[in-house]
């Protein structure tokens, strides 16, 4: 079953691209260009982000 919609946004999707490189990738070809362990990678990066965030946040 599809998503109707994304978990992240698209600027955060372009910002871990650039982070890793393959914003150039993405420029010209999509998301869909980028290779599998770059994939698995922007996926790691978004994850680390999203446990660093929880991390700061503070205690209710």
């Amino acid at each position: 079953m599809a998503r109707k919609g994304s978990i992240m946004s698209e600027r955060l999707k372009y910002e871990l691209a650039r982070e890793l490189g393959v914003d150039h990738i993405v420029a010209t070809e999509g998301f869909g260009g980028v290779s599998s362990r770059n994939c698995g990678n922007l996926v790691k990066l978004a994850i680390q982000r999203a446990e660093q965030a929880i991390a700061n946040q503070p205690n209710l």
